[in-house]
């Protein structure tokens, strides 16, 4: 289980660079994607941190499984880190393409506030 996370944080930290550095190949232009503040922008922005945030909450909990010696963990909690980690940057960069979608962001935030309160409040950890 330990295993599982270490690879989706690395996954995310490699897709949160690749994503910067496509992202970063027309951040010189003041109208790219229609300006700075414009949804679309933020929304690829969004998509990019994404990865890295994630990609921490996994690294926190092979961290935490290791440092308890429990090993492994809810499967629960995994499931639901690994949705987070691949709907999160989804949803964000389908929204910027069709900002109606943006009502899909209950699946990744559902899914990692769920996981989050699994390990924090139903002892999940030895």
């Amino acid at each position: 289980m330990i295993a599982t996370h270490l690879h989706a944080a690395w996954a995310g930290i490699v897709l949160g660079l690749l994503s910067g550095t496509a992202l970063g190949l027309g951040f010189h232009r003041d109208g790219w994607l229609g300006g700075y503040g414009a949804w679309p922008r933020r929304m690829l922005r969004l998509g990019h941190i994404s990865f890295f945030g994630i990609a921490f909450l996994n690294l926190a909990y092979a961290q935490t499984l290791f440092l308890s010696g429990a090993g492994t963990g809810a499967a629960a909690v995994t499931w639901l880190l690994l949705t987070g980690a691949v709907a999160m940057p989804a949803v964000c960069f389908l929204a910027a393409w069709r900002r109606t979608l943006r009502h899909l962001f209950a699946v990744p935030v559902v899914a990692l506030v769920a996981a989050a309160g699994l390990v924090a409040f139903q002892g999940v950890l030895p």
